[in-house]
């Protein structure tokens, strides 16, 4: 697992690590949005053009960003160990496994049915008194 040191004299590499990461996989979201309006036809040509153009100058400014301060090895490390932080809770989460709390399961069909019975039951003591 990756290690960001944000004590010392590594202080501001650890924290322009954490950052980048953090808005690199925000334009990750940002394009994988404009895919789906695009897909969807809700955008105009010019809309397009635009977010494509604004899309890439913010990529251009983060891979200088990286260079500038030389952290381009560490993002790359963070963002894999996060990746494979998110695949491993999918996959327990898809296979029902333990995450290191208790998974509820839903009531059946009758342990709702009695819930509502015993509430029901409940108001109508409490309408009585």
């Amino acid at each position: 697992m990756t290690t960001l040191d944000l004590d010392g004299d590594e202080a501001s590499d650890g924290l322009m690590t954490l950052v980048v990461t953090v808005v690199e996989l925000l334009l990750d979201a940002l394009e994988r949005e404009a895919v789906r309006r695009m897909e969807s036809g809700s955008l105009t040509d010019d809309e397009i053009e635009r977010l494509g153009s604004q899309l890439a100058a913010m990529e251009d400014e983060l891979d200088r960003l990286k260079e500038e301060q030389d952290i381009g090895e560490g993002v790359d490390q963070l963002r894999g160990d996060l990746s494979s932080l998110v695949e491993d809770a999918v996959r327990r989460i898809d296979g029902r496994e333990s995450l290191g709390y208790a998974v509820i399961d839903e009531p059946s069909d009758a342990e709702r049915r009695r819930g509502r019975s015993e509430s029901t039951g409940a108001e109508a003591h409490g309408a009585e008194r």
